[in-house]
């Protein structure tokens, strides 16, 4: 019976090992950021795609260039006192900007988050 108090486990938990990886990558999980791309109804069937979280290393101005020309539409670069620059494009653009994105190898795809309808 000896052999069976010596073996009584303590207290086990599931979760320490996602606990502590949480607790290592807390400014990792912070350092991951995210690029939104968003839709927004305007008036009638007229959309608009904002696209933000870009790093801010990028020129955001080349990038809308190259967005404008690849998909044949208009766009602008926004400053907001919140969210920094934000590019606007006309219509919806949401898959061609996140496929734009990766293939230019911008963003890579998990960190993009696809927001709308």
């Amino acid at each position: 019976m000896s052999d069976l108090e010596v073996q009584v486990p303590t207290a086990f938990d599931p979760f320490a090992d996602a606990n502590a990886e949480d607790a290592g990558a807390g400014a990792g999980a912070g350092t991951k950021e995210y690029v939104h791309i968003r839709v927004q109804q305007r008036n009638g069937r007229k959309s608009l795609t904002t696209v933000q979280g870009l790093k801010k290393e990028y020129s955001y101005t080349k990038i809308l260039k190259d967005l404008k020309k690849e998909f044949c539409c208009n766009g602008t670069v926004v400053q907001d006192s919140e969210l920094g620059q934000v590019i606007q494009l006309q219509g919806d653009q949401r898959k061609n900007v996140s496929t734009f994105l990766v293939q230019a190898g911008l963003v890579k795809k998990d960190n993009i988050k696809i927001h709308g309808f």
